[in-house]
């Protein structure tokens, strides 16, 4: 299975949040001396599809929206997303809260389209299957250490959990006559756990650059989308962003796969499959920061093989709104 997920490379700029306002007073190097006194910082970053601060498909250290520092409550922030591939389709709405500016928690529902594997696992075993699964995502993640703590150009670093239900995985099993529990299927639901590390870097060409590197383990087949197995695998995921202007993004992550099912041959077609195997996926898009609450970005990803199908390229577009 190679990925669907690309379509979230737009999301590319949220990291941006993370860097300190100063950033933010013009583009000359001179000028991000000088404090800058604003309301409210930019709307970064974004959130992924899971329903975290992030990209797209990865996450970054910084967390959404936390309020002026001392505070106990920063403000809600939502988006939607969607992605189109070739067969297959994402639909993502996301809210998330921070408290303490340390705490950031988070929902997503997640809808995949599953395209025209309805047909192709219709025609393989006469079995009608539903055309598109939702997974609810519950997020909380804590600010472990802020960047530069302790006066040491240190990077920030975020711990997290996300527990994840798939309502209609397990009716699409049970449909199959427990096929996916012969390739290792074993749970509706499961737990991923994160860590995530980035350091923004201020002056970067003139601009600045944000890297975030990170660990996830998980149990997850395509980010739970297919359920969950028994096993937790450790996979590498990170980003880069670079704030070309004050007002656009340029980003691209790489989120790296792990096999936690064995493939499903399609009897029908010679070399085809109906579950494939998982492949790394990565992205790259833009994001576009609107006024001080909304950003809207379009991106493009490559994932391959998906299920039933090869998906090499996806367009997707996400709206964020911070209050």
């Amino acid at each position: 299975m190679k990925t669907t997920s690309i379509l979230w490379s737009a999301i590319a700029a949220a990291q941006l949040a993370a860097l300190p306002l100063t950033v933010y007073a013009g583009t000359d190097a001179k000028e991000t001396t000088q404090p800058v006194t604003a309301e409210k910082a930019p709307p970064l970053p974004l959130h992924t599809i899971e329903g975290v601060g992030g990209i797209v498909i990865t996450p970054v250290a910084y967390l959404v929206n936390p309020g002026p520092a001392g505070t106990v409550f920063g403000l809600p922030a939502a988006s939607a997303t969607y992605v189109k591939a070739n067969t297959k389709n994402v639909e993502s709405a996301v809210l998330t809260e921070t408290l303490f500016g340390r705490l950031e928690l988070g929902y997503a529902a997640s809808r995949f389209g599953v395209g025209n594997l309805v047909d192709d696992v219709k025609d393989a075993t006469t079995v009608n299957i539903p055309d598109s699964v939702v997974v609810h995502n519950f997020n909380a993640r804590f600010l472990a250490l802020p960047e530069n703590s302790f006066d040491l150009p240190v990077p920030a670093v975020t711990i997290g959990a996300s527990y994840k239900y798939n309502d209609g995985i397990e009716d699409i099993d049970n449909r199959l006559g427990g096929a996916l529990g012969n390739i290792g299927y074993k749970s509706n639901d499961g737990v991923d756990f994160t860590l995530t590390a980035t350091k923004a870097f201020p002056n970067v060409f003139g601009r600045p650059l944000i890297v975030t590197g990170g660990l996830r383990f998980s149990e997850a087949e395509q980010l739970g989308y297919l359920g969950f197995g028994d096993k937790y695998r450790a996979t590498f995921e990170g980003n880069v962003v670079y704030l070309v202007t004050d007002w656009l993004g340029l980003a691209a992550e790489f989120r790296g796969k792990a096999n936690a099912y064995q493939p499903i041959a399609n009897p029908r077609k010679d070399g085809g499959y109906l579950v494939g195997r998982e492949d790394n996926w990565w992205t790259i898009g833009a994001a576009f920061i609107v006024n001080p609450h909304t950003t809207v970005t379009v991106g493009w990803g490559h994932f391959g093989e998906l299920l039933n199908t090869t998906e090499d390229k996806g367009l997707a577009v996400q709206a964020k709104y911070e209050f």
